[in-house]
């Protein structure tokens, strides 16, 4: 059976980190990337260089802020550039992107997926729960849960990657008491993920890494990286025709985190056998 892999990285500007991530495809070599945080606009992305590293690209992006895109080596149809809104108030971060990828006698739905992060200010009256970026990031997850829940009913191979903010459990980050009642590892946060997990979906890299504490971010600040001080907050979770074709999931630290001028993100990846 072929092997398709399939990465999520969060670049943390794709113009400002292209030479690095022109560097990591060509080492990695994977089929499909969900990329984050472009931090530009559709028409400003780096199409020509990455059509000639061997990808076809679709973006959803927003000046400044936010950004999402699919490359593939393969053609991408029925692509989707917003998540579906639960009421009436508009949305126009550029957080979410899907597409669906014919691969020989076969389909991948793959989603490229930014969550707020949800921090911000907190004024003196307020809790972290009463903060629009945090109500914010609520939504976020109940509008990913819905539409989530419709695309599982399609009975798909799908895997839905992205920088989610949020380390679920205490292996997933490298202090967890400090972190208690944070942006990141709130109750909330993580009840609001597990939600999504129980549609049916599969956490690739635990599913197959079950002891290893690893992690996909580190703050620039405080020796982060070199200490590592980190948090996975990165996924690539996948539908249960998906979950039971996965071979191996990694997580790409070195020789991306490591480099002058980084992301302060590395990529994840899975091998799923089609």
């Amino acid at each position: 059976m072929p092997k398709i892999k399939i990465a999520s990285f969060n670049v943390n500007s794709v113009r400002a980190r292209l030479p690095a991530l022109l560097a990591w495809l060509k080492n990695s070599n994977p089929d499909i990337v969900c990329l984050q945080e472009l931090k530009c606009q559709e028409q400003d992305f780096p199409f020509s260089d990455i059509f000639d590293a061997g990808y076809n690209a679709v973006v959803s992006g927003q000046k400044t802020y936010n950004g999402v895109a699919i490359l593939s080596k393969f053609k991408m149809e029925d692509v989707v550039k917003t998540l579906p809104l639960l009421d009436e108030v508009a949305d126009e971060q550029a957080r979410y992107i899907e597409a669906v990828i014919p691969i020989e006698n076969t389909a991948i739905r793959v989603s490229s997926i930014y969550v707020p992060n949800g921090g911000g200010e907190v004024l003196p009256d307020q809790t972290i729960e009463e903060t629009q970026k945090f109500i914010y990031k609520m939504k976020f997850f109940d509008r990913l849960n819905a539409h989530f829940k419709t695309l599982l009913s399609y009975d798909e191979i799908a895997v839905f990657g992205g920088d989610y903010n949020v380390a679920v459990e205490e292996i997933d980050l490298f202090d967890p008491k400090s972190f208690e009642g944070k942006i990141c590892y709130h109750p909330q946060e993580r009840k609001k993920f597990r939600s999504l997990m129980n549609l049916g979906l599969v956490d690739s890299y635990r599913s197959t890494n079950q002891e290893s504490q690893a992690y996909s971010w580190w703050d620039y600040r405080g020796g982060s990286w070199q200490h590592n001080k980190g948090l996975r907050i990165d996924y690539l979770l996948t539908s249960p025709l998906a979950s039971d074709k996965i071979s191996a999931a990694t997580i790409e630290d070195k020789g991306v985190r490591d480099q002058e001028k980084a992301s302060d993100h590395c990529p994840v990846c899975v091998e799923i056998e089609i």
